[in-house]
Parts: C-alpha cells; sequence; structure tokens
C-alpha cells in the first residue's frame, strides 16, 4: 500500500475560526433576541389581563342596565327603590382573595330633550371605576328606559 504524504496546508486551506469579537457579537445579538421574546411575551399578557378587566365591567354595566328594563316605572320613579352605589367582584383566577373591586354609580335622569314624549323617558348612566395595578380605570354607559318600554310586555 501506497500512502502519499501531503504538503503543508496552504493559508488559504486553513481551517478558519471564530474571533472573539465574532463570538462576543453573535452573543450580544441572541442576548437581544431573547429579551425581545420575553418583553413581547410580557406585553402580551398585560394586554390580555387589561381586555379581561375591559370586558368584565361591560358585562356588569349591561347587566345592571338590563335589570333596570325589567322595572315597573313606578319602580323606577320611586326613590330608594334603585341602589345608587353598588360593587361587583372579579377574580380572574377563581380565588377568594385576588381579583379586583369595582366600583359602581347608576343615576337616573330626566331625557334631555323638548319633544313631548321626553317626559315618558329617564336617561340612566351607569359609571365604573376600579384600579388596575396602578392605573385608575373608568366606564361609562347609558340607555334610555320608557314607560311603555319592556316591562309592560312581560308583565
Amino acid at each position: 500500500m501506497k500512502t502519499r504524504r501531503q504538503p503543508n496546508p496552504s493559508p488559504a486551506n486553513a481551517v478558519a475560526a471564530f474571533s472573539l469579537i465574532e463570538v462576543l457579537t453573535a452573543l450580544g445579538l441572541v442576548g437581544i433576541l431573547f429579551l425581545s421574546v420575553y418583553t413581547g411575551l410580557g406585553t402580551g399578557f398585560a394586554v390580555i389581563g387589561v381586555a379581561r378587566e375591559n370586558l368584565r365591567a361591560t358585562q356588569v354595566m349591561q347587566e345592571k342596565l338590563e335589570t333596570l328594563r325589567l322595572y315597573s316605572w313606578d319602580q323606577i320613579n320611586s326613590n330608594g327603590f334603585i341602589p345608587k352605589t353598588f360593587t361587583a367582584p372579579y377574580q380572574p383566577g377563581g380565588g377568594t382573595n385576588s381579583g379586583l373591586i369595582y366600583s359602581g354609580t347608576l343615576t337616573l335622569t330626566n331625557f334631555p330633550g323638548t319633544e313631548s314624549y321626553c317626559t315618558n323617558l329617564r336617561l340612566v348612566t351607569v359609571e365604573l371605576k376600579w384600579t388596575s395595578g396602578s392605573a385608575p380605570r373608568t366606564r361609562q354607559m347609558q340607555t334610555a328606559v320608557s314607560r311603555y318600554g319592556l316591562q309592560n310586555y312581560i308583565y
């Protein structure tokens, strides 16, 4: 068996390695990539949390307004029948200690307008306030209730 001896490799054929600067640059880019991914995930979860709080606030306000629509005209206009303030809990994890408390106010006023039927309407405003983290938040919903509205068809 004949073996051939290979000549010494030339610098052009030598195996190239990464320099220290190239390695540090690559590690910096990978670090920025991981930081961006984790920041994006954290921001996404925060946005979902705020959206859940807003959805719960909308549900609470809608519940109050839909309940009010079933009252008779005399009940709506009597003093003290409809509570002016209320609270509603929100526990996203299902626990008893964690969660938010929504504080709400319900205001009944005369319907604005000059038409002849405006005396048969009341403007209802439901406002909710809560604190999400350190940010105070508020939502408001309004509707009109009629003397000859939905409650006459149900009762």
